[in-house]
C-alpha cells in the first residue's frame, strides 16, 4: 500500500494559496482604481452566492447573463448548475477582469466579452441569442453615471423573455426605484451572511412588459 508523504498534498495548497492570494489582490487594485465600478473590496460569500441562484430553473435555462463578473465568483458556479448546452454570457467593462476569466476559465459554453451592460442585447445577438432566460448583475448602481443605471434597467427588461428574471445583488436599496417601472414583480430580502451584509432582488419581467418593449 502507497503512503501519502504529505509532499504531493502540499504543492497543490500551496498553489492554491498562491492563485487564492493573486486573485484578492487583483480584485483589490481594480476596487482601489475604480471604486465606482467595483461594489466591494471583498468578493462575495458562497451563502450570497447561493441565495441568488437558488431559485433558477437551470433545467430551462438556455442562456444566462451576468454583468460585472469581475473574478468570477458567481460565473463559476452559474457554469456548474447549467446544462450542457446552455450558454453564459458574461459582460465586464474592466480589461483586467475580462483576461483574468478568459485565461482562468475554459468552458466552451462561457463568452466574455468586454463593454457595457446597457449593450446587452448586441453581445446576445453576437454568441445566436434574443432573449435571456436570466440576468444576474453585481454593478454598483449607486455610484453609475448618471442615466446608465437607468439605460442598463430598461435594456435589461427588453433582453428577457417573458417571465425572465433580473436578479440583482447590491448593499443599498438604491436599484429597486430603477427596478420598478420596468418589472411588475419586484422582490427583495438581506442576505447577512455576506460582508457586508447585501440586498438581493428578483425582478420579473411580464409578457405585458415583453409585448411593449
Amino acid at each position: 500500500m502507497a503512503f501519502d508523504t504529505g509532499k504531493r498534498t502540499q504543492t497543490p495548497l500551496l498553489k492554491r494559496g498562491g492563485a487564492f492570494f493573486r486573485q484578492w489582490m487583483l480584485f483589490a487594485r481594480q476596487f482601489a482604481r475604480h471604486p465606482g465600478m467595483v461594489g466591494s473590496v471583498i468578493p462575495s460569500s458562497p451563502a450570497l452566492v447561493d441565495a441568488m441562484l437558488e431559485q433558477v430553473d437551470w433545467a430551462s435555462t438556455r442562456l444566462f447573463v451576468e454583468y460585472g463578473p469581475g473574478m468570477g465568483t458567481f460565473t463559476r458556479t452559474v457554469l456548474e448548475r447549467m446544462r450542457p448546452d446552455a450558454t453564459l454570457l458574461a459582460i465586464d467593462l474592466n480589461p483586467d477582469f475580462v483576461g483574468w476569466l478568459k485565461r482562468e476559465i475554459h468552458d466552451p459554453r462561457l463568452h466574455v466579452v468586454e463593454g457595457s451592460a446597457a449593450d446587452v442585447r448586441r453581445f446576445m445577438a453576437g454568441c445566436g441569442h434574443q432573449a435571456a432566460d436570466y440576468i444576474l448583475s453585481g454593478l454598483p448602481f449607486s455610484t453609475l453615471p448618471r442615466g446608465v443605471g437607468e439605460a442598463i434597467a430598461s435594456e435589461t427588461a427588453a433582453a428577457l423573455r417573458p417571465g425572465g428574471e433580473f436578479l440583482v445583488y447590491q448593499y443599498s436599496a438604491f436599484v429597486r426605484p430603477l427596478l420598478e417601472p420596468r418589472f411588475a414583480d419586484v422582490q427583495d430580502r438581506i442576505v447577512w451572511m455576506n460582508i457586508p451584509p447585501a440586498r438581493i432582488f428578483r425582478a420579473t419581467r411580464t409578457a405585458a412588459l415583453a409585448q411593449a418593449a
